[in-house]
């Protein structure tokens, strides 16, 4: 399915929202779950599930939800999560992307790490003018919520305060090619977006299939 074909299927509104849920789970989500989650009837939601992963925007896998298995476990049941391939449209057709990996592979072969990260900075600080510092790990939250980072908010086990994390990296397709070089862009930018004498820090703390970068309160500010 082309690109342009497979967006369009989001045109429905109920569609939307539970591919919405879905992505914003960050896990495997069963049919009862997004039923319930967006508020329809659970053979609608399995109707437009189904759609979503024919349009290649899911995928689709089954297990056991009890968490049990043998005898009396029950069936498994269909699951859904995001597809791991990505969707774009541009009309009339252009290709960023390989501009962007010629210009990091000249970056990098060049050694301008520094200077990339230097623009990046600038470029953050550019973008949060108007709003000033952040002030604070929810304002953070919109912030990265506003730029397709979709942010959510974690607390590991033992630790004393919350940790923004994020599911989408919006370099991915470069960052997988020139990671150090774009991971450290990344947190330039975001460095200078959040800022880093207020409130929270930006810092790398990498985990597969997430932005490398997250975003914490400032050791100054912790109580």
């Amino acid at each position: 399915m082309k690109d342009i074909d497979a967006i369009a299927v989001l045109q429905d509104p109920v569609r939307r929202r539970l591919y919405e849920y879905v992505v914003a789970q960050g896990r495997e989500v069963g049919r009862n779950e997004a039923a319930e989650g967006v508020g329809v009837a659970r053979t609608l939601a399995a109707h437009h599930l189904d759609k979503l992963t024919e349009a290649g925007l899911l995928e689709s896998g089954s297990r056991r939800l009890t968490g049990r298995s043998g005898p009396g476990a029950g069936r498994p049941a269909k699951v859904y999560m995001r597809a791991r391939g990505e969707r774009s449209v541009s009309l009339p057709a252009r290709d960023y992307r390989t501009a962007a990996e010629l210009l990091a592979e000249a970056a990098e072969q060049a050694g301008l790490d520094a200077g990339l990260c230097a623009a990046a900075r600038r470029r953050g600080e550019v973008l949060r003018d108007a709003a000033g510092v952040c002030g604070g790990l929810e304002e953070a939250v919109e912030m990265l919520a506003a730029r397709g980072y979709e942010p959510y908010m974690e607390r590991a086990e033992g630790a004393v305060a919350d940790v923004v994390r994020m599911r989408n990296c919006p370099f991915h397709a470069v960052a997988e090619s020139f990671p150090p070089l774009v991971c450290g862009m990344n947190l330039a930018l975001l460095e200078g977006l959040l800022g880093t004498d207020g409130p929270v820090r930006a810092r790398m703390d990498a985990r597969p299939g997430e932005c490398c970068v997250v975003v914490e309160a400032s050791k100054n500010n912790e109580h």
